[in-house]
C-alpha cells in the first residue's frame, strides 16, 4: 500500500474517531456502552495505520539512504 493511501486511511480513522468521541460526549455517562467499544475498535484502527504509516516512510528513508532507488549503475 502506498504512503498516500496509508495516509488517507489514516485521516478518514481519526475522523472517525473524533466522531465517536463527539458522539460519547454528547450522551449521558452511563448510556454509549456501545459506543465506548465502538471508539476502542476505532482508535485501535487508527493506531495500526499510524504505526503502518510510520514504517513505510521510515522504510522509504532507509531505501534513499541506502541507495537503493535512483541508483545509476
Amino acid at each position: 500500500m502506498s504512503i498516500k493511501h496509508l495516509a488517507l486511511d489514516l485521516y478518514r480513522a481519526q475522523q472517525n474517531v473524533e466522531r465517536l468521541e463527539k458522539a460519547i460526549k454528547a450522551f449521558l455517562p452511563n448510556e454509549p456502552a456501545d459506543l465506548q467499544e465502538e471508539l476502542r475498535m476505532a482508535k485501535a484502527e487508527w493506531q495500526m495505520l499510524r504505526k503502518m504509516l510510520d514504517g513505510e516512510k521510515e522504510n522509504a528513508a532507509l531505501r534513499a539512504k541506502n541507495g537503493i532507488f535512483g541508483r545509476k549503475r
